[in-house]
């Protein structure tokens, strides 16, 4: 049973699985006492400490909201996640989907530093995940709550929410907003309508971090890409069955915010 489960958990998308898998364990140690929340918060002055605690600027974006969010957080974000990675049209390889979390998160920590002093994050990334993942679902429908709406109306909806039930967690949400915007304009609109440059393509050293197996598991036997220079280093693209969207939207819970 063991090993059926781990099987099922294995053919999940490797970055979504990955780090909604670090939300779950992260927020379960932090909540429950055994991780300090001093050792996950963000802020700049530790970067510079000797030595330098570069992990802040992940495992800011680990630390769930408390309660029902230890479960919903890392689910929205797997979601959304693997629906970049494996169906969504602006990412076509793997290490797209990867810049992607890398420019955003950091669009979202500059944008927080300097104007809201927020120091956990995660809050905003599923904003900005949900924003990018919505936009190509026009036409398409989604539960929130006990309606139905548009889907790319979902992020909206959200910060609707938010207004009535956690105004707190408001200005980060617009955070991820503005990072998941910004990242559209730069990437899409600017290029398409502007003339210019996509001026955030992925660069060469994160396509280096994903790499494509060489063996190729079927039922009736292991076949051996041959390798080809021409061959792209995100591997095929899988297909996307199921809806990127929750059938109802949970609390969300509250922002995270020291000083």
């Amino acid at each position: 049973m063991s090993s059926q489960i781990m099987d099922v958990y294995m053919q999940t998308p490797p970055m979504a699985r990955t780090l909604a898998t670090a939300i779950f364990v992260t927020s379960i140690f932090a909540h429950f006492g055994v991780l300090p929340y001093a050792w996950l918060y963000f802020t700049e002055d530790r970067l510079f400490h000797l030595p330098p605690e570069i992990w802040r600027l992940v495992t800011s974006f680990l630390l769930s909201s408390p309660q029902f969010g230890i479960i919903l957080d890392p689910y929205f974000v797997y979601t959304y996640v693997s629906h970049l990675e494996t169906s969504n049209p602006k990412f076509p390889r793997k290490e797209d989907a990867l810049w992607y979390l890398i420019t955003v998160g950091g669009i979202i920590i500059t944008v927080n530093r300097l104007f809201l002093g927020n120091a956990f994050f995660l809050q905003g990334l599923t904003m900005a995940l949900c924003y990018t993942a919505t936009q190509d679902q026009r036409g398409a429908k989604a539960g929130f709550l006990f309606f139905t709406v548009p889907a790319q109306l979902m992020p909206y909806c959200m910060l609707l929410y938010s207004l009535l039930m956690n105004p707190m967690a408001i200005p980060l949400q617009l955070s991820g907003l503005f990072a998941a915007h910004l990242h559209d304009f730069l990437t899409r609109i600017w290029p398409e309508f502007g003339g210019g440059p996509n001026l955030l393509s992925t660069p060469a050293f994160v396509s280096k971090l994903v790499t494509t197996p060489r063996f190729l598991q079927r039922e009736y036997g292991t076949a051996i890409r041959p390798k080809s220079s021409n061959q792209p280093s995100g591997g095929a693209r899988g297909a996307s069955t199921g809806s990127v969207f929750p059938d109802s939207w949970k609390t969300r819970g509250s922002g995270h915010r020291l000083g």
